[in-house]
């Protein structure tokens, strides 16, 4: 989603690099470039503004002045901007000290709040929580069948009225209500209530809202925000807050293309904390919002932590180790290959994983961003060709195999040996990694990447 700002940014840095001195002049051109990339980004006039004169007030200051290297000391001025900007430091659930904590979500129609509402069950469940989804959203059709649907994926209970035949009850207070009665009754430590999006004009759907606040008395009140939907979304969140005064913001869509301004906006327009934003369609591919990580991964820093946390998420501890027993016994095949290319799908794709690496473009090449994950399903299809003995041995394909395997993934012998060579060159990589400590380890993962890529 920030592509393109990040873009802008990194120009105007680079052309006050090649100045000698910050001064009046280059700063006041360069926070003018500025300024328009935030503009053209969507962000809110009046929050670009005194963005931009924030960093152009610190910039000439004394200290600032005698610095050699200008460009770099203006990165780290509006990186502490944009942290601030963001929000400053990251804010989390506030959980009841009664269970079970209520977590009221809110929002348009299309924003994407069920979708959400299955992922932080699934974010709260690995938290060690036992969370129970309640379908308060009895207006849209089939709404009840699709938060049971994504309740079955992370194995979480749905609270949901019905009548004799079937029908969906349309009390969205009285599901509420008997949702946190049935979690107090079933040890459920959370209670997330799914809602009808609803247009802050609509009076009667506001009203609704406001009475599910009241009687389920919910210890956090969040707000689904389309990122696509620009300063819309930011308009919006305003209007909301005024009646519901909400506790946080969830930014859904970020993998979008939208130009981010309701990202850098909403926090300094209705003054409270982005708490989590949804990077994608599949469940896991939700994080909580930390504005120091958003920052790096706007200025091009990149996000470590987050890649980090992901992989520690899909990869637990003895499958890492029993992983590394084989590498070192070079007994890493074909099958161990494809594992390792699944969990990156997981985690939201190389080009996903590549956005949080620093310098991404650089590192992967223009081909992780326009072509995405296209060719995973190609190698995938070549693996499950093979027979379990040519994955666990790969040195016995010879020509005959080679042409069985292209016949059966439906591609051509070349396919065959792009991935044959894919893997040779990994397992040699990740060889020398395990061999490697502190800047070569990083290297390693970075050219593994790389590597990776290559299949695509």
């Amino acid at each position: 989603m920030f592509d393109n700002l990040t873009a802008k940014l990194e120009g105007a840095f680079k052309r006050l690099s090649g100045q000698g001195r910050i001064n009046e002049v280059n700063i006041a051109q360069t926070m003018g470039e500025v300024r328009r990339a935030l503009l053209e980004a969507d962000v809110n006039y009046q929050v670009a503004r005194s963005f931009t004169n924030r960093i152009k007030d610190k910039a000439l200051g004394t200290e600032v002045l005698r610095s050699v290297v200008p460009g770099q000391m203006l990165v780290k001025i509006v990186y502490d901007e944009l942290v601030m900007l963001l929000g400053g430091a990251s804010k989390g659930i506030k959980h009841s000290t009664r269970p079970p904590t209520v977590i009221l979500v809110a929002g348009l129609q299309g924003s994407g709040k069920t979708t959400f509402c299955g992922k932080l069950a699934l974010h709260l469940k690995q938290e060690g929580r036992a969370p129970l989804l309640a379908a308060a959203d009895v207006y849209r059709p089939a709404a009840v069948d699709q938060l049971r649907t994504l309740a079955a994926e992370v194995d979480v209970p749905v609270y949901a009225l019905a009548d004799d035949t079937g029908a969906v009850i349309q009390d969205a207070p009285r599901v509420a209500t008997e949702a946190v009665a049935a979690a107090r009754k079933n040890a459920r430590d959370v209670v997330i209530i799914d809602t009808a999006g609803r247009l802050h004009v609509d009076a009667t759907m506001m009203a609704e809202v406001a009475d599910i606040k009241q009687r389920a008395k919910p210890s956090e009140i969040l707000f689904v925000v389309d990122s696509m939907t620009g300063q819309d979304a930011v308009n919006t969140a305003r209007e909301f807050n005024n009646k519901l005064n909400f506790d946080g913001v969830v930014l859904t869509k970020l993998d979008g293309d939208a130009r981010g301004g309701a990202a850098l906006s909403i926090r300094s327009v209705v003054k409270k904390p982005i708490k989590f934003a949804s990077t994608g369609e599949k469940l896991s591919q939700l994080m909580p919002f930390h504005p120091d990580r958003m920052a790096r991964r706007i200025l091009g820093m990149g996000d470590v932590v987050s890649l980090v946390e992901k992989a520690q998420q899909q990869v637990g501890k003895d499958q890492a180790a029993a992983l590394r027993k084989k590498i070192r016994k070079e007994q890493f095949n074909l099958q161990d290959m494809l594992d390792q290319l699944r969990q990156v799908e997981r985690m939201g794709g190389v080009a996903e994983m590549a956005k949080m690496l620093p310098q991404a473009g650089q590192l992967l090449g223009d081909a992780v961003q326009g072509e995405k994950e296209k060719g995973f399903g190609r190698t995938e299809a070549i693996i499950l060709s093979m027979t379990h003995e040519e994955r666990a041995r790969p040195q016995i394909i010879n020509g005959s195999r080679r042409r069985r395997i292209a016949r059966g993934a439906g591609l051509q012998v070349r396919d065959v040996n792009e991935v044959l060579r894919s893997f040779r060159s990994i397992r040699l990589v990740m060889k020398r990694a395990m061999k490697m400590k502190g800047r070569g380890r990083q290297m390693g993962m970075a050219q593994m990447m790389q590597l990776m890529q290559r299949q695509h």
